[in-house]
């Protein structure tokens, strides 16, 4: 690349001023009173959009108020974390939860007047990135959050995040007043809460393209142009099956597309979109015609191509995006600007300073780039409307409304009777939760799949492998996906446990057999009705949960296959898992009219056997209390919510609430109803063997009534089942092994059992991933 001198301005006027005191005259607040503002978020040289833009704010404020500290705590998406600059003072591990609280006690301990947080789902931790709400809930300065998007239709999960994030933050900035309007509308959070601050721009002359067009080798070319981190959503396709009709009429069009692909498409799928692209620009004849810069570039060199760009493109597929930083950059630049009308664009673009273009129409954008390149007056005349409001954006005034907003947030602060925080001590944080290990699933795993059990922590080759223990490691591996952790070898473990589950489908017989022996060869050629009921209930799970459409779709088609044969199942808990299984598949496919009838067929059945069996001393549904007993009212407590019927959930939420007071022991710890001879009508519960298994379904099913009832008692109790791994039983030896990662096989009357088998570990580390997507979402633990 050649070097250039100085650009010259466009006609050699001198270039219009950014005029960084327009917006501060109107905002006189200062941050004098102000000596320390942390910065929380990604940070370059990670690459993301984000890590930009905290960047790009924080040395903004800096350079505007040189006394005033501005540290940074950086949120890392790989172990290595980054070469960091100075500024940056703490690293958190987006999976791991106690960073968190860590990142909370060193902002705690620093005299931070004011926290400014970006938020976006996908940078934290956590389900719908939920992990972060522990920082927010710890810290005790006031937090100005940036909310990079507002969603207009959340999940529920999405919901309960994002309204405690904004419960927690003092002030609250949007870039657009469609985010505005979300959250007077949707969130219902009062205007006075809420600051509008456009998306900050570098202050970049207004110059000729052609100045900059020999520098990347497309000079005399009329040059399109897309920038960002390339992933599917941005529509890129849609202007390569517009180039044919454009080069037509103008053949000397170069479309340039810059931007690295986004890595977390690297890591699912290598780089099969950018790929994808190339094939589609050759089978188009536009190859010539279009450049792909695989690359992450810095600020520098992308202001040089958008300086190149006669019209800047931007293609996104639907309207949900309330923030383009790629869009404000190219406007405050001058560019003339053809998008999809996307929430931001519809904003900015109004009133002729750009021109919208429906979603996934290549002949529109086609239309559209024609009219502009023949219509020289009309562009420029575009270009310069964008660029003398682009003036408000650049970053200077940017960070004076930013430091008011600050100001602002602090003062009410002081005013306020807030409610004030402490570092929690040891003894307070007893009821974290443990860090993730899987060091023993590693060690029970081969290329067929996990094997039953163990010899203390030594995999036990003779027992060979079960359907049940690999739909349970499926469903974990799907948990952990969607939680956004991040287990070594996920993939292939992953497609090792689907593999199995597909291999002990016979489709001759619509049945799953269970257990193989290590030579490979089926033990027996139908497997019992809760090994299948269970594979129904991982398939149902991949189904409803899977990020991967590859793995929804197999999974669907085998879940299909296998779930009529429940139709002639007798045992009460092959239904339960049946209906966990299709409440899991209706997430997705809701409109399946056969797994709706299987739901409302099986519920009938576990509501007669409530009525034939219980009586009020015995509410129950079999005459004797035996093994994965709480996944019955479980599958109730989903049932009836989902379908609307109050008896099946009040079953449901009142069984459990029986079986939680009968799984109580003297001491207040829970005590599940042992293996030794269970638990029958009349007679008193087995005391031993305790399962690791019955603290999961305990776990698992009052989260579940949590989740349905808000009710603080079922948190309590879910806790109490989870604390028994941990050494909360009746021996106070702790089952889970931390340092294998694994679950021994519960406990004897008078030792714990040192095999650590799939069953038990599986049991643990789902309860875990269950326990730390409630974490996210409602109070801190504490035990009873």
């Amino acid at each position: 690349m050649k070097k250039k001198p100085a650009s010259t301005p466009e006609n050699g006027k001198q270039p219009i001023s950014g005029r960084a005191d327009r917006f501060f005259t109107n905002h006189p607040e200062s941050p004098s009173q102000l000596r320390k503002v942390a910065f929380l978020g990604d940070y370059l040289p990670r690459q993301c959009g984000i890590a930009t833009f905290t960047s790009d704010l924080r040395n903004a404020i800096s350079t505007l108020y040189p006394r005033l500290e501005c540290p940074v705590v950086v949120v890392n998406d790989r172990d290595e974390g980054y070469d960091y600059p100075q500024e940056v003072r703490f690293e958190i591990s987006e999976q791991e939860v106690g960073a968190y609280q860590r990142a909370a006690d060193f902002l705690n301990l620093g005299n931070i007047d004011v926290l400014s947080v970006q938020h976006e789902f996908g940078i934290y931790g956590g389900a719908s990135g939920g992990h972060v709400l522990g920082l927010l809930r710890s810290v005790r300065m006031p937090v100005v959050t940036t909310l990079h998007t507002v969603l207009q239709q959340p999940s529920r999960e999405q919901r309960r995040i994002f309204d405690e994030i904004l419960s927690l933050s003092s002030r609250l900035v949007v870039m657009a007043g469609q985010g505005a309007e979300f959250l007077r509308d949707i969130y219902g959070v009062s205007d006075e809460k809420i600051d509008i601050i456009p998306h900050g721009i570098p202050d970049v002359p207004f110059t000729d393209p052609s100045f900059f067009k020999d520098q990347f080798g497309v000079e005399g070319k009329q040059v399109l142009l897309t920038f960002g981190l390339l992933s599917p959503n941005k529509g890129i396709e849609n202007v390569l099956n517009a180039l044919p009709a454009i080069i037509s009429e103008f053949p000397d069009v170069v479309y340039i597309v810059l931007g690295a692909t986004h890595p977390s498409l690297i890591r699912d799928q290598g780089e099969t979109y950018r790929l994808s692209l190339e094939r589609l620009a050759k089978k188009l004849g536009v190859d010539k015609n279009v450049i792909f810069f695989n690359q992450f570039v810095g600020l520098a060199e992308l202001m040089e191509f958008i300086g190149a760009a006669d019209i800047y493109i931007t293609p996104y597929l639907n309207e949900a995006q309330i923030t383009s930083g790629t869009l404000a950059y190219s406007f405050g630049a001058g560019k003339a600007i053809i998008s999809t009308p996307y929430w931001h664009a519809r904003e900015l673009l109004a009133d002729g300073r750009g021109t919208l273009v429906p979603f996934r129409d290549s002949a529109a954008i086609a239309l559209a780039v024609k009219d502009m390149l023949g219509n020289e007056t009309r562009r420029h005349a575009m270009r310069k409307n964008a660029y003398l409001m682009g003036r408000d954006m650049v970053w200077s005034n940017v960070a004076h409304l930013y430091a008011a907003t600050f100001s602002r947030a602090r003062r009410e602060d002081v005013n306020s009777n807030r409610k004030t925080f402490h570092i929690a001590t040891l003894g307070q944080r007893e009821g974290e939760l443990p860090t993730w290990r899987f060091d023993h699933l590693l060690r029970m795993t081969d290329h067929v799949g996990i094997f039953q059990h163990a010899i203390f922590t030594v995999p036990n080759f003779s027992h060979g492998y079960c359907t049940d223990d690999n739909a349970r490691a499926l469903i974990l591996m799907t948990l952990l996906r969607e939680l956004g952790e991040k287990a070594p070898q996920q993939y292939p473990l992953t497609g090792a446990y689907a593999a199995f589950l597909q291999h002990a489908f016979n489709a001759d017989t619509g049945r799953f057999r269970n257990f193989m022996g290590f030579n490979r060869e089926w033990l027996e050629d139908v497997g019992s009705e809760d090994s299948h009921g269970r594979a129904l209930w991982a398939l149902g799970t991949c189904v409803g949960r899977s990020g991967r459409e590859d793995l929804r779709g197999w999974a669907a088609n085998i879940f299909e296959a296998g779930l009529s044969a429940v139709e002639g199942f007798t045992s009460p808990r092959a239904w339960a898992f049946t209906i966990l299984g299709v409440q899991e598949y209706l997430r997705t496919l809701s409109g399946d009219r056969m797994a709706n009838q299987f739901r409302e067929e099986l519920t009938d059945r576990l509501m007669t056997l409530f009525r034939n069996i219980s009586s009020p001393d015995w509410m129950w549904f079999e005459d004797i209390v035996t093994y994965d007993n709480a996944k019955i009212p479980h599958a109730l407590i989903l049932s009836g919510k989902w379908t609307s019927r109050g008896d099946v959930l009040e079953v449901g939420l009142k069984t459990l609430r029986w079986l939680a007071i009968n799984q109580t022991g003297s001491d207040g710890c829970f005590r599940p109803v042992g293996s030794d001879g269970f638990w029958k009508k009349g007679g008193d519960p087995a005391p031993f063997d305790q399962q690791p298994v019955e603290a999961h379904a305990m776990v698992s099913a009052c989260l579940e009534a949590y989740s349905v009832t808000t009710d603080t008692f079922w948190l309590l109790e879910a806790r109490r089942a989870f604390d028994w791994f941990l050494g909360t039983n009746e021996l106070g030896i702790p089952v889970y092994n931390p340092q294998t990662g694994g679950c021994r096989d519960g406990l004897h009357v008078d030792r714990v059992n040192l095999n650590e088998g799939a069953e038990s570990t599986l049991a643990f580390l789902l309860s875990l991933a269950e326990m730390r997507r409630v974490q996210d979402l409602a109070l801190t633990f504490h035990p009873v």
